[in-house]
């Protein structure tokens, strides 16, 4: 990694259950030496993009983030685009529904809502970085996504989730295969023991894969019959959004898709 590239890398770190982090523990995290990490948390900071806890010393993210963030949804709006949609979706089959984007080589989580229908929830967390080889969403993005980013993910070991996640290059291509002839992806506790979800992948301009959207719900309530309800949705999301984000389903697929949904 650049030099920007491992200061920047530094943010993603920060979660809800994470809103602090001290410099000890960045440099355990990053497996950097001290000086290197607090020279580029001093660079952060001076930019705005971080602030120091002043009883603590811990940093959190600034104001800079604040402003960006406002920034980027005011001039290419997104989660007030999607939110009716999304909301729609999770309505119809009654269960948790989200949207990703992808991120180098994983998903940043947009938006997501949960109808609360049931008693027992799938916990969401919109600040956790999400993996394409162990996701629904993941899947789906990475069966269409450039070689480049293929590439970038099979090159290195395939981290281990839970008992289902897939953990083999041969395994991953299989899989990828199939998502892409179904145009869905599918996971059976793969990335949490206990849930499981479908995922189908949005477009931008030109049919270039840019996210996904996913419907999850614990591994008790996924039945066949429930399985077939979320994939008749995702596929109708799918193109719903890809359209609203402004985007084109690829000319090999578009077809087949639009009429199945």
């Amino acid at each position: 990694m650049g030099t920007i590239t491992k200061a920047l890398d530094l943010l993603n770190f920060f979660a809800k259950q994470k809103p602090e982090i001290g410099l000890t523990e960045f440099v355990r995290l990053v497996n950097r030496d001290k000086a290197t990490v607090h020279r580029h948390l001093t660079e952060l900071m001076e930019n705005g993009f971080l602030e120091q806890n002043p009883v603590t010393r811990a940093y959190r993210l600034g104001p800079a983030i604040l402003r960006l963030s406002g920034v980027r949804e005011a001039t290419h709006p997104l989660r007030s685009v999607l939110r009716p949609i999304v909301e729609d979706i999770a309505r119809q089959v009654g269960e948790l529904t989200h949207v990703s984007l992808l991120q180098g080589d994983v998903l940043s989580p947009a938006l997501h809502f949960d109808p609360m229908t049931h008693g027992t929830q799938v916990a969401f967390d919109e600040s956790e970085i999400l993996p394409l080889h162990a996701t629904s969403s993941g899947l789906a993005v990475l069966a269409f996504a450039d070689e480049d980013v293929t590439r970038s993910v099979l090159k290195r070991p395939l981290t281990k989730y839970a008992d289902g996640t897939i953990t083999t290059a041969d395994e991953l291509r299989s899989v990828l295969d199939e998502v892409r002839r179904t145009g869905t992806a599918s996971q059976d506790r793969t990335f949490d023991s206990e849930v499981c979800s479908q995922g189908a992948p949005l477009f931008g301009v030109g049919g270039k894969v840019v996210g996904a959207v996913s419907i999850a719900l614990p591994a008790v309530r996924d039945t066949d019959e429930k399985r077939a309800e979320i994939r008749e949705a995702l596929r109708d999301g799918m193109v719903r959004i890809t359209h609203q984000l402004g985007g084109d389903l690829p000319p090999e697929h578009a077809d087949k898709w639009q009429s199945a949904a």
